[in-house]
């Protein structure tokens, strides 16, 4: 038997005001991406700004539909925009924020598993790890590197064993 042990590491920022202004200007987009957000149902909305190499600047926002489950949450919506579009300009960072009315945040959201493979996906195929600020309005920030820290057994086709045709 071997025993095994993960660590996550990231680092927590009290508010904005700590960040560089770079970071603090992304988080300010990633909040405006809110308001594109489509969310009658759950009333949750979630905004992402991906920021480029080239400086440019790419939203997301959750898109839900009646027909649940057809919606996609803002980091896919943001981060398959980059693919289809921007493949050549790596992502240099990502925030991603929420905000509702029915109760209080008070620690950044974290992006769900899909989301997270994705995220993972974009990594390989950039060859290096997203930078990601989760940012709570009003709240603590979260900066992440790599998302190893926050899906330590992600799916990849390094585990997966090619059988003979």
């Amino acid at each position: 038997m071997t025993e095994h042990e993960i660590k996550i590491a990231f680092k927590e920022y009290d508010s904005l005001e700590e960040l560089t202004p770079t970071d603090k200007n992304l988080c300010a987009e990633a909040e405006k991406a809110l308001a594109t957000s489509h969310s009658p149902y759950s009333k949750f909305r979630v905004g992402v700004a991906l920021q480029l190499q080239s400086g440019k600047i790419l939203y997301g926002s959750n898109q839900e539909n009646v027909a649940y489950p057809s919606g996609l949450c803002a980091e896919r919506v943001a981060l398959f925009n980059w693919g289809a579009n921007h493949l050549n300009d790596p992502i240099v960072s990502m925030a991603v924020t929420a905000h509702t009315d029915d109760f209080e945040l008070l620690k950044p959201v974290t992006s769900c598993g899909a989301c997270l493979q994705v995220m993972a996906e974009c990594e390989k195929m950039q060859n290096s790890p997203l930078r990601m600020l989760l940012y709570c309005i009003n709240g603590p920030v979260w900066e992440i590197n790599g998302i190893q820290s926050l899906m330590p057994f992600m799916f990849s086709e390094e585990r997966l064993v090619q059988l003979p045709l």
